[in-house]
C-alpha cells in the first residue's frame, strides 16, 4: 500500500476516533465509515459490497472482557501455555520447516524459536484460527469505543485488502480481536508486512506455512527485531539486591547487572554493553529474568507482560534451553484482592490504570513504590501481607 494512502486511513481513522465517532446508533455508526471510506477514494460499489452483511456481534465484546487467563500469575500462567503438545510439535516444526527458517534468519534475522512460539501460542501451528467473522469483530470493537484508535484503522486496512481480492467480508474468519491467519495477524499489519513466500501471487496467511513465517518475521524485523540478538535469559543473584532496580522500565547495561551479582543462570550473559532489565514476574522469591531489547518487540505483537514472558521462554525453550525455575515465592492476591488492593492504592494517590484485578505494568510500578515507602522489599509483588498493611 502507498504511503500516503495509509497516512490517509490513519489521518481519517483517528480523527473519526477523536471526535467521538463511535457508539450510538450502529446505524448511523457504519454510515459514518462509508462516507469516510468513499471520502478516502473508494467507488461507492466496492464499499457497499463490503460492508452488505455486516453486523455486530455481542460474542466479541464478551471475548473481549472476559481474558480470565491473564489474571494467572506466571507460574501457573507459562506451563498451562508451554505444554507437552505445542513442545512436541513445535521442535517437530523446526525441523519440517528448518529450510524455511533458514531462509528467514538470513533475510529478516528473526530466530526460528521465536517465530514457531508465536506460531504456537496463537493458533496451535494454524489448527486453531478462531471462528470469528472478521469483518464482523473489527466493526464491532470499533463501534465499542473502547479502543477505536486501534480498531477502526483496521477497518479500511480490510477495505483495501478487499479491493485487492484479498480479504472475503463474508467468509474471512479469525480470532475475537479481527486477527486473520497462522500467526494472527490483523488487517494493517497483513497489508505492511504481508509476503507472498511460495510465490503463488498473494498473500496467504490461513493456509500457507511460508506465507504465515515470513509474513511474521517481516513484522518482527519492522518492529525493530534485531539479528543475533538475545530476548530473555534467565538468572540467578549471587547478592542481595536493591529490588527497586527491577521491572522492565529499569535499564543496566550487562556490566552493571553483573557487578550487582547478576550472572546466567545456564548460560553466560553476553559481553558488550548490552543494555537489560531484570524482571521477576513473581517477586524477590520467584523466577528471575534478563530481559534485552529484542524482548520489548514482543510487546508490539501482544501487550500482556504475562504473555509476552511466556512466549520469550518458549522461544529459549524451543532452542535448547531448560524450563525455568519456579522459585517458591509468596502467595499472591485473587481478582477480588487485586482490585481491593488497586483500589487502596488510588486512594493513595497512586496510578493503578484500571480496577481491573490484573497485575499490569501501572499497578506493578504503583507497588514497587508504596512498598520503598513502607520499607519493605520492592519487588513489585502483591501479597496479603501488603494488602492487610495498607
Amino acid at each position: 500500500m502507498p504511503l500516503v494512502f495509509k497516512v490517509i486511513i490513519l489521518i481519517f481513522a483517528l480523527n473519526s476516533a477523536a471526535s467521538g465517532n463511535c457508539g450510538g446508533e450502529f446505524n448511523k455508526f457504519l454510515e459514518n465509515i462509508k462516507k469516510e471510506s468513499r471520502e478516502i477514494g473508494y467507488a461507492t460499489e466496492i464499499v457497499d459490497a463490503f460492508f452488505e452483511n455486516v453486523s455486530l456481534n455481542p460474542k466479541v465484546l464478551e471475548a473481549d472482557r472476559a481474558q480470565g487467563i491473564f489474571l494467572r500469575p506466571f507460574n501457573e500462567f507459562a506451563p498451562r501455555l508451554i505444554n507437552e503438545y505445542r513442545i512436541y510439535y513445535g521442535k517437530k516444526n523446526l525441523k519440517k520447516y528448518s529450510s524455511t527458517f533458514n531462509e528467514i534468519e538470513n533475510i529478516f534475522g528473526v530466530s526460528r524459536g521465536v517465530l514457531t512460539s508465536f506460531w504456537a501460542l496463537e493458533t496451535d501451528f494454524g489448527a486453531v484460527q478462531g471462528n470469528f467473522n472478521t469483518l464482523d469483530a473489527l466493526v464491532t470493537l470499533a463501534f465499542d469505543c473502547r479502543r477505536p484508535f486501534l480498531f477502526r484503522p483496521q477497518i479500511f486496512a480490510a477495505l483495501e485488502l478487499f479491493s485487492r481480492n484479498e480479504f472475503n467480508p463474508v467468509t474471512t474468519k479469525g480470532a475475537w480481536a479481527g486477527e486473520i491467519g497462522m500467526v494472527q495477524m490483523l488487517p494493517k499489519d497483513i497489508l505492511e508486512n504481508g509476503v507472498d513466500a511460495d510465490g503463488d501471487g498473494k498473500v496467504n496467511l490461513q493456509s500457507s506455512t511460508r506465507d504465515a513465517l515470513f509474513s511474521a518475521a517481516k513484522m518482527l524485523k519492522s518492529l525493530g527485531w534485531k539479528a543475533n540478538e538475545p530476548w530473555l535469559q534467565e538468572v540467578t543473584l549471587t547478592k542481595e539486591l536493591d529490588w527497586r532496580d527491577t521491572g522492565t522500565d529499569k535499564i543496566k547495561t550487562v556490566e552493571e547487572w553483573v557487578n550487582l551479582g547478576i550472572k546466567g543462570k545456564y548460560t553466560d550473559l553476553p559481553g558488550g554493553s548490552d543494555n537489560a532489565s531484570l524482571i521477576i514476574p513473581q517477586g524477590r522469591k520467584g523466577p528471575k529474568f534478563l530481559a534485552y531489547s529484542n524482548f520489548h518487540v514482543f510487546f508490539e505483537w501482544n501487550k500482556s507482560f504475562i504473555y509476552v514472558l511466556t512466549a520469550a521462554h518458549f522461544a529459549n525453550r524451543l532452542e535448547g534451553s531448560p524450563a525455568f525455575s519456579p522459585g517458591n515465592p509468596d502467595k499472591g492476591l485473587n481478582k477480588n484482592q487485586m482490585k481491593l488492593l488497586q483500589t487502596k492504592l488510588i486512594n493513595l494517590g497512586y496510578d493503578v490504570g484500571q480496577i481491573d484485578g490484573i497485575l499490569g505494568a501501572k499497578t506493578r510500578r504503583s507497588i514497587q513504590e508504596v512498598q520503598a515507602t513502607l520499607k519493605k522489599p520492592a519487588d513489585a509483588w502483591p501479597t496479603i501481607e501488603l494488602l492487610e498493611i495498607l
